[in-house]
């Protein structure tokens, strides 16, 4: 039977290079992006490996709710195996999108909302596997989830640690509740890569607080270092979450950038944590629009 994967923000970086190992194991793959122009040149580029099946592009601002909901209404007309939720977002400015945060949108509401909506596509698939792309900026990310936004200033690499924060949570609370479903949930830490999210966001001194801005040119090194990488090398652990053999059966993992499982922070881990986010996810993005 032909197996199926979408990968979201997939038209380049470490989405492009996801999908290029998922066609190279022998998947059906369709990349998801905003820009046409792009999403026709990540699936020349797959295509031009000559893969077992043809790659295909499918249009959607991941940004927007509604373009969500109509994006997981295209892909479930279809089967699916893996769903590949690889969008992430940093703002140096805070911004809403829909009204809401944009950096809680992007990186957890957005992904959030699509593997709802196709859980019913992805239990028809089983065995099937939803991996979610985390970070390791949720270890400097408050937990606090009473509301979208945190208490105090705006700083984007701390409002990106805890949306992606929000969303390793619901991860691992998915996990539990889909086990023994035949789906499985992982979350995959990259490590770090040059990407066009990281590529100028991270040298602005006010995406930090400033406290850290006080210590702002060893937190650029550090940054630099971190992302220094390429893409390939960190879409290795999308890749071993989705394909790999030994995973089977198993669920509720991180799979860290060297491939291997690693412990979830605890804040991840927290159940009050996981409620607080679930209740946000159903106010903020209820499943049928309204």
């Amino acid at each position: 039977m032909k197996r199926t994967a979408v990968v979201t923000a997939g038209t380049a970086g470490i989405g492009l290079e996801t999908a290029l190992g998922l066609a190279a194991a022998g998947f059906s793959v369709t990349v998801v992006g905003r820009d046409a122009g792009r999403g026709e040149q990540a699936v020349g580029r797959i295509n031009a490996t000559d893969p077992a099946h043809p790659a295909r592009f499918l249009p959607a601002d991941l940004g927007a709710l509604d373009d969500v909901r109509a994006l997981a209404g295209r892909i479930s007309s279809g089967p699916l195996t893996v769903l590949v939720n690889n969008v992430g977002a940093m703002f140096a400015d805070r911004r809403d999108l829909g009204g809401v945060e944009a950096s809680f949108v992007v990186n957890h509401l957005s992904p959030y909302l699509l593997t709802e909506l196709l859980l019913p596509t992805l239990t028809a698939g089983a065995p099937s596997r939803i991996v979610n792309v985390t970070t390791g900026a949720v270890a400097a990310a408050k937990r606090v989830f009473d509301a979208v936004e945190p208490p105090g200033g705006y700083y984007g690499f701390h409002w990106y640690g805890r949306a992606k924060l929000a969303n390793l949570a619901y991860t691992l609370d998915l996990a539990a509740r889909l086990d023994g479903t035949g789906i499985s949930v992982f979350a995959a830490d990259p490590g770090g890569a040059a990407t066009d999210m990281t590529n100028g966001t991270m040298a602005d001194p006010k995406i930090v607080s400033p406290a850290l801005r006080l210590l702002w040119p060893l937190v650029r090194r550090k940054f630099e270092r971190s992302t220094s990488g390429p893409a390939s090398t960190a879409a290795r652990s999308s890749i071993t979450a989705a394909t790999d053999e030994a995973l089977t059966g198993r669920t509720g993992l991180v799979i860290g950038a060297e491939t291997r499982p690693v412990s979830p922070p605890r804040g991840a881990t927290d159940p009050r944590v996981a409620d607080a986010v679930r209740r946000l996810s159903e106010r903020y993005a209820p499943l049928a629009a309204t």
